[in-house]
């Protein structure tokens, strides 16, 4: 059984709230936050933001940092910290414990979780996410990796992922300057186009702020030498874009986007991660969340990631995850058993909504002022988890 979840994405807010930002969070299941909470990263505006956020009627937040966000990132703070805050260092790990000890936020850093909604009167519904802070700039922030490192770091997300959030945008989906330069990782939209989640939200690029629906078009047969070179198929393949229309930075309109076919057309993606709701396709095993939570998540490091090159510039801050019952990563998947099984799956995965939900419209140094975005509503249709687990 499918039954429809509400997402509410934002990211780059920089320390502003909703009413300073000019808008009233909308309603939803889920809040999704992908980066840059503050500007620089300050305990006084962490505390800001996380104020609203926890105080905020959704059961589950979802959070990543992003560049910004400089003292959640522990190694970058200790060598750097003085260059943002000469007056007072703050303490990192005090900063990171105020994200993550409200039990309704999901903080990820380069990791994945289980979702399992379970708020009386909600969808009930379970998905997987993969969360990442990382991005390329100019300049000397936070959570930033090498070129040379894209394919090894992107390649750490689970085959078997619903919703992936990143700060950084794949290259040339919602990721142009003013000028019309794209600046998202080319590397990242690789990943996606094998991966094929439902949702992939992001930030970083003020002025990408949108939506497109991507129709990947890999070929995709049932041979084994295709499976071998598939990743070489699906990304020289040419995918179809459609640029999706949001009401404009004044409306009063919310800026929705229908992904189950109530007012648009319906997503196409088929491949959701649980057993027992109907397509009769087996998956790769994964991990179930805690019931003993009102609403729970799990999260693990993906198979093949190391856990000491996690973070691309090998830095002690890397993630420190469970890796049992790990779910296959592209880097493990390739051919064989597991090759075929996510081969079958992606054939039933032929779209990706992707989203930038920036929220300051603007960039430094907002010639004009700064102005701002509202929040960026995604309705998606998810397996109801008592379904999933009686089937």
């Amino acid at each position: 059984m499918l039954r429809k979840t509400r997402f509410v994405c934002v990211s780059d807010t920089h320390g502003y709230t909703p009413s300073e930002a000019g808008f009233k969070l909308p309603a939803g299941d889920v809040l999704i936050h992908a980066g840059d909470l503050t500007n620089n990263g300050s305990l006084r505006e962490l505390r800001k933001t996380m104020d609203w956020i926890c105080n905020a009627d959704f059961e589950i937040k979802i959070i990543v940092a992003g560049n910004h966000d400089v003292t959640l990132d522990p190694t970058f703070y200790a060598e750097h910290g003085r260059s943002f805050h000469s007056q007072s260092i703050e303490d990192p790990q005090q900063c990171l414990k105020l994200i993550s000890e409200s039990p309704s936020v999901v903080l990820l850093q380069h990791e994945s979780a289980v979702i399992r909604l379970t708020r009386a009167g909600g969808p009930n519904t379970i998905f997987k996410v993969f969360g990442s802070p990382y991005s390329q700039f100019k300049g000397n922030w936070a959570f930033g990796y090498d070129s040379s490192d894209a394919t090894r770091l992107w390649g750490q997300i689970p085959l078997d992922t619903d919703v992936v959030v990143t700060h950084t945008p794949p290259q040339s989906h919602c990721d142009q300057k003013p000028n019309g330069t794209s600046v998202g990782c080319s590397a990242l939209r690789k990943t996606l186009s094998l991966i094929r989640p439902h949702l992939a939200i992001c930030g970083h690029v003020h002025e990408g702020r949108g939506y497109e629906r991507v129709h990947w078009q890999a070929a995709l047969t049932d041979t084994e030498q295709d499976i071998e070179t598939e990743t070489q198929t699906a990304t020289n393949a040419v995918d179809h874009v459609t640029r999706g229309q949001l009401p404009p930075m004044d409306s009063k309109k919310q800026s929705l986007i229908d992904l189950t076919s109530k007012r648009n057309e319906r997503l196409a993606n088929e491949g959701f991660s649980w057993p027992g709701h109907g397509h009769g396709h087996p998956h790769p095993a994964h991990e179930i969340s805690n019931d003993e939570t009102m609403s729970s998540a799990s999260p693990k490091l993906s198979a093949g990631a190391d856990p000491e090159k996690a973070s691309p510039r090998n830095s002690p801050n890397a993630p420190s995850l469970s890796a049992s019952s790990p779910s296959p990563s592209l880097r493990t998947s390739t051919s064989g058993t597991i090759g075929r099984l996510d081969h079958a799956l992606r054939t039933l995965r032929m779209e990706t909504c992707i989203v930038n939900a920036a929220v300051v419209a603007t960039s430094f140094p907002h010639r004009g002022g700064k102005r701002f975005n509202s929040p960026i509503v995604v309705d998606l249709e998810l397996p109801v988890w008592q379904d999933s687990a009686n089937g």
